[in-house]
């Protein structure tokens, strides 16, 4: 499978907007022609540790939006020649993920729950585990 070329200036928050109530608020997400795709999966990380960190691969075609459900979070993205933080702290808004990217999360908030919409099931096949390989098959040249 080939890599696909997305950079992490391709990547962007996107606000779900929110309906203010009288009695809290509502982000409705749907696959109704508005997403860039369908989701297929729905999946939250809760209860991680202080310290510890996620994610800490890529895949070839999945396409992600990362939600701050609760608390926050830092993702770190990355193309292979540069790397970017974005805080989540909001559960309207979403990183949106593009395929070919290296992504990390870390500093998770006490009780932080992170939500994650995806563009297919899971598949083993689609996600590449080891750094060295994701920059051997992004750039053509060694990490180390």
């Amino acid at each position: 499978m080939k890599l696909e070329n997305n950079t992490v200036f391709d990547c962007n928050v996107i606000d779900f907007s929110k309906v203010d109530t009288e009695d809290g608020n509502i982000t409705v997400v749907q696959n109704d022609g508005s997403l860039p795709f369908d989701i297929k999966r729905v999946y939250y990380l809760y209860d991680i540790p202080a310290g510890e960190m996620r994610g800490g691969h890529a895949h070839y075609k999945l396409e992600q939006f990362i939600i701050a459900s609760s608390g926050s979070f830092d993702v770190i993205i990355d193309d292979g020649n540069f790397r970017k933080r974005i805080n989540l702290n909001r559960p309207n808004l979403a990183l949106h993920i593009k395929p070919g990217l290296w992504r990390e999360l870390d500093n998770f908030a006490s009780g932080s729950i992170c939500m994650v919409l995806a563009s297919h099931k899971y598949v083993e096949s689609d996600y590449i585990r080891d750094y060295n390989q994701f920059i051997i098959e992004k750039t053509g040249e060694n990490a180390h």
